[in-house]
């Protein structure tokens, strides 16, 4: 799941559009086309169609003109069912969010072990369709695939025995984690697009003149570092994964000592 901390840089804007009208659709309580000929094609058509479109060719080709040629239809066919693009987003975001039904899939039933699984699964989230750092999502329309996510990974964390707040911030903060390394990637990804180069080429590059740099002595902690320091074997990503969460096995652990103390001064009292 995430919670949407894509960033303020986003081509789009999710809520932008008729909140009334997006909440019914999402949750299938509102009007459905009544007018004209029987409807040819289905919400879930478009939404999907609008997801492949994002996938393949960006978000900035996202239109309900471009949606609509993806399905073999006029542009005016799709505003029987949904207001505009605005609305379609944020069908689209409540879509590819939608949480897995194993689970297995949250980890082995500790609190830590799901936040593990949630902050791998939204960075593949975020892997299969890198659209959504694109969209600012500090305002989300709460749809069922959110809040059935959210439930999900409550009920395995609620054991923290954290206040509420602090039960989602910990949420939050794995989220945000996910985002800068998903966007770190994104962006490599986008520096290989537009130069041409590997990330290989790149460091091969500029390895003959480090070489000379580091053999000056300016640099003798940078020297010494092991050549194996850089390559791709490292998994930075789950390292920083894991020390958060050792982070917070500190802090759950502590909190629980403290609440110990006070429930044995209260009895002494």
């Amino acid at each position: 799941m995430t919670s949407g901390k894509g960033g303020t840089g986003g081509t789009e804007t999710s809520g932008s559009g008729d909140i009334v009208r997006t909440l019914e659709l999402l949750w299938e309580t509102g009007r459905r086309p009544s007018r004209g000929p029987k409807p040819a094609l289905t919400l879930d058509q478009i939404v999907e169609a609008a997801v492949r479109v994002a996938d393949t060719e960006g978000l900035e080709s996202l239109s309900m003109r471009r949606v609509a040629a993806e399905l073999g239809t006029g542009t005016m066919s799709l505003y029987r069912y949904l207001p505009g693009k605005a609305e379609l987003l944020d069908l689209m975001l409540d879509r590819v969010q939608r949480p897995s039904e194993n689970p297995a899939d949250l980890g082995d039933g500790g609190w830590r072990s799901a936040l593990a699984a949630m902050g791998r699964a939204t960075l593949d989230l975020y892997r299969r369709h890198p659209w959504l750092l694109q969209v600012n999502q500090s305002r989300p329309i709460l749809g069922p695939s959110a809040l059935d996510g959210m439930e999900k990974v409550l009920d395995r964390i609620k054991p923290m025995g954290l206040p509420d707040p602090e039960l989602v911030s910990a949420i939050i903060m794995i989220d945000g984690y996910v985002v800068g390394a998903a966007r770190t990637r994104l962006y490599a990804q986008e520096a290989e697009r537009r130069t041409g180069l590997t990330d290989t080429e790149f460091w091969q590059a500029q390895t003959p003149m480090l070489e000379k740099i580091m053999a000056s002595g300016r640099y003798p902690l940078l020297a010494t570092l092991d050549e194996d320091t850089w390559g791709p074997d490292f998994d930075h990503f789950e390292f920083g994964l894991q020390r958060i969460l050792d982070g917070l096995e500190v802090f759950v652990a502590r909190r629980a000592r403290s609440a110990v103390g006070a429930d044995g001064d209260e009895s002494q009292g």
